[in-house]
């Protein structure tokens, strides 16, 4: 049977597990289990300790500069974060992070994550246009947001872990729909 996760939307895993997500504005405490967080390479990119200006950033609640949310599974253990802020120029866009803990990455969770914090996020901040940014090597996550409906934008350069690396800038219309369906 599916779980519906805050907004009525209901998810099934590619293996038909159902999955069931909450969403709760982040706290300190979560946001240093987040930080201790770290991939396996390639993927060690993302561990936050990787650039101590993002980590500082991260460890500072006043710093934060959208709305952050911890979010939890069926027994509230914490499995990810999602980080939504609005374009000061354009109101109908929301510009979206998002991160799953790293023993869960590659288990088909990515797809259910992203989805249910969309949903979450259309009911937070209605948005027309969602957009992200992800490295360009990072083709797992890609593979994950075009599914999701999301296309390539542009890439460019980004600043980071104390170099400079490539970047997609990704959009998505709330009219597009997945390439589940």
């Amino acid at each position: 049977m599916p779980v519906a996760f805050g907004t009525g939307q209901s998810i099934r895993l590619n293996r038909g597990t159902p999955v069931q997500f909450s969403f709760k504005p982040m706290r300190e405490e979560q946001a240093r289990q987040i930080a201790a967080w770290h991939y396996p390479a390639p993927y060690n990119f993302y561990d936050l300790d990787e650039d101590p200006e993002d980590l500082a950033e991260w460890l500072d609640p006043q710093s934060w500069r959208e709305p952050h949310y911890a979010v939890f599974d069926a027994e509230n253990n914490l499995v990810g974060f999602f980080s939504f802020r609005q374009d000061a120029q354009d109101e109908q866009m929301v510009e979206i992070g998002l991160g799953l803990r790293p023993d869960l990455t590659g288990k088909g969770l990515g797809f259910a994550l992203l989805t249910a914090g969309l949903s979450f996020g259309q009911a937070q901040f209605p948005a027309g246009k969602w957009r992200l940014r992800v490295a360009t090597f990072n083709q797992r996550a890609i593979r994950v947001y075009e599914r999701a409906g999301f296309l390539p934008l542009t890439t460019f350069p980004q600043r980071t872990n104390g170099a400079v690396y490539e970047f997609l800038r990704m959009v998505r219309t709330t009219n597009q729909r997945d390439s589940t369906r």
